[in-house]
């Protein structure tokens, strides 16, 4: 003991006390090292980012390739509308709720306010447009005119083109089946009988 306090000026339990401080601080330090090393994430994949200034897009619209510059933030409606001047699709809610929008996106019915123009490309789109061929109206569009199944007429784009889609999926669809097909459509204007009779003419039924 008076070795240690005459070469140090400590007392042993003073020197014991800090050499086991230096011990324990060492221990855990060479422990740590490791831990934190594995806890390190790996590195994440570096993605081109864009925008926000525009970005130039290609869409395939009702058989014609067509071509603008837009910011990412834009959705397919507003580039249908805005960019392109396909105007069938409507804005009304703006919330993905009315069906007002609806287009065909690789014959699937999807609400065009919903998703953004860079995410269509490479696909098939087509609007209410694309039931007109010349004078000609395609059968769904033509049975709302015959029926009278239109007040203002918002809605109406987004209805036969949801139409369309369910008959296309099956030709042989009851009225009842067609009617679920446009569960994501409303019309304000409340014209749904005239629309029942347009759709019992298009299943070649008679409406009870």
């Amino acid at each position: 003991m008076s070795d240690i306090k005459e070469t140090t000026g400590l007392s042993r339990r003073q020197f014991l006390k800090g050499s086991g401080a230096a011990a324990a601080a060492t221990a855990l330090g060479t422990a740590a090292a490791p831990s934190a090393q594995a806890a390190q994430p790996p590195a994440a994949q570096q993605v081109p980012g864009m925008g926000p200034a525009g970005v130039k897009i290609t869409l395939q619209v009702n058989g014609r390739k067509m071509s603008s510059t837009v910011e990412p933030r834009v959705t397919l409606l507003d580039a249908l509308r805005n960019y392109l001047d396909v105007t069938g699709c409507k804005r009304v809610c703006d919330r993905g709720t009315c069906g007002a929008c609806t287009v065909l996106l690789d014959n699937k019915p999807v609400y065009a306010c919903s998703m953004l123009a860079l995410e269509a490309q490479g696909k098939e789109i087509r609007t209410a447009e694309s039931l007109v061929q010349g004078a000609k109206l395609d059968a769904v569009p033509a049975a709302f005119v015959r029926f009278d199944a239109q007040q203002c007429g918002f809605c109406t784009p987004g209805f036969v083109v949801a139409m369309k889609a369910v008959l296309e999926q099956n030709p042989k669809a009851t009225p009842a089946e067609v009617e679920k097909g446009l569960a994501g459509n409303i019309c304000r204007c409340g014209t749904y009988e005239q629309m029942r009779d347009a759709i019992y003419s298009l299943c070649n039924t008679k409406r009870g």
